[in-house]
């Protein structure tokens, strides 16, 4: 069994030590900013809904109502979107800095894999380069699997940020009223005429 190098050990669990604390505030940080989005976003809903019922109480007929009552659904689709996208930016905020830290740190275990690899091979005895060989490449396909598991994770990223940034065009547009039938329109009035 060969030597433990005590320091570089201590140096291995004080930069994983480093990783989780910076992980940790990362949480508090997403979990403070979700907190204050939920109440700004709960005060806004309230004092929207004060203010419709407010206007719904003062109606007098039914033409007020209906024109009032298609005014009032805009702004609670807006304020939702609104919190959907401030939803996404913590969650993207959040997602950004803890695929940062994960990187450097794969990265600094691929670095340190990669060197105790060739130490292990320049010390080995007659045949041990193949397994040294073999732990390159599982190495290597690790490495391979990361980068493309990295970049699926980003181009997912990118897929929902475009949706996130596509949906007040797509709820701007008006929705289109049914139209009504002709015939219902003419059989009203013979029905009322029979009475």
């Amino acid at each position: 069994m060969g030597n433990i190098d005590l320091e570089q050990l201590a140096n291995t669990q004080k930069a994983n030590a480093e990783v989780m604390v910076a992980l940790v505030r990362t949480a508090f940080g997403g979990v403070e900013k979700l907190a204050a989005l939920n109440l700004a976003a709960s005060r806004g809903f309230f004092n929207s809904g004060a203010a419709n019922t407010r206007q719904l109480m003062g109606v007098k007929d039914p033409q007020e109502l209906v024109a009032i009552n298609s005014s009032l659904a805009r702004p609670g689709v807006d304020k939702m979107l609104e919190y959907s996208r401030g939803l996404y930016d913590v969650a993207a905020s959040m997602q950004k800095e803890i695929t940062s830290a994960m990187e450097a740190q794969y990265a600094s275990f691929a670095k340190n894999a990669s060197i105790a690899i060739e130490k292990g091979a320049s010390s080995a005895p007659a045949g041990g380069d193949v397994f040294g060989a073999a732990m390159q490449q599982m190495l290597q396909a690790s490495t391979q699997a990361y980068d493309n598991m990295s970049l699926m994770a980003r181009q997912m990223a990118e897929i929902a940020d475009a949706n996130l940034k596509a949906a007040p065009s797509a709820s701007a547009k008006p929705a289109a009223t049914p139209k009504a039938d002709p015939a219902s329109k003419t059989a009203a009035p013979a029905a009322a005429k029979k009475k």
